[in-house]
């Protein structure tokens, strides 16, 4: 069976900067795969490519075995992918309720898993703030937002990018528990952010990015136990 989404040696630029050099990537169904590396290796990069933001000048990106290089990203999102931008990508004159209902639909498959009661339930807070606009919530609260706008789509995979930046410890907890409860539901996750330890403490697999190249592609735990690898290419 093909993978969810697949990247072949891609080369990706931005204008004469060669970014991505040659990057294989893949995400099966129901994975969840982290993407580590410091700033600038390439990692939103490689989310951005995936997603149709940015075409890879050679390479190709798969979507269920069928190329979809170069293809628009509203027609990559069709076939049922989610992301999370850093920077969260909420409306800031829409309310929590309008943020939330205007996404929502089935996925390709048809099914509802994801309904507005089961993210009010995943996110309670977002339940008590449902009629405040999106510029009146805290940074956490935009990230809850984000990610239940985004689960309501439905996906068969949610990707999301610096998943904590800048929340307080607890908020941080708190994300991660749903990310970990996303895990359990069997939605493919592509997890980044700059906690390299609750990455790899959430995640199957991890792909290392060292100046656009994978460096290291390997299970989770086993990237655990390289203490030397992530010191040497994380600060960690």
């Amino acid at each position: 069976m093909a993978a969810l989404i697949e990247a072949r040696a891609i080369h990706t630029y931005y204008g004469s900067s060669h970014v991505l050099r040659g990057v294989d990537f893949h995400i099966e169904r129901g994975e969840t795969v982290g993407l580590l590396g410091r700033n600038g290796m390439g990692k939103t990069t490689l989310l951005r490519s995936l997603l149709g933001h940015l075409t890879p000048r050679r390479g190709e990106i798969r979507v269920r075995g069928t190329d979809m290089t170069g293809r628009r990203p509203e027609k990559i999102a069709q076939q049922g992918i989610a992301y999370v931008p850093e920077g969260r990508g909420v409306f800031p004159n829409l309310t929590v309720r309008e943020n939330l209902i205007m996404a929502a639909r089935p996925g390709p498959n048809g099914k509802r898993t994801w309904t507005l009661p089961r993210v009010l339930d995943t996110f309670p807070r977002l339940g008590e703030r449902l009629a405040h606009r999106g510029d009146q919530l805290s940074g956490g609260e935009q990230q809850m937002l984000s990610i239940g706008r985004a689960l309501l789509t439905n996906p068969e995979l949610l990707i999301l990018d610096e998943a904590t930046e800048g929340l307080a410890p607890l908020l941080a907890k708190e994300i991660w528990r749903v990310i970990a409860a996303i895990r359990q539901d069997g939605v493919a996750t592509i997890v980044v952010d700059r906690n390299v330890g609750a990455v790899l403490a959430h995640t199957d697999r991890c792909a290392l990015l060292v100046k656009g190249e994978v460096l290291a592609a390997a299970p989770s735990a086993e990237l655990k136990s390289r203490p030397e690898l992530l010191h040497r290419h994380l600060g960690v």
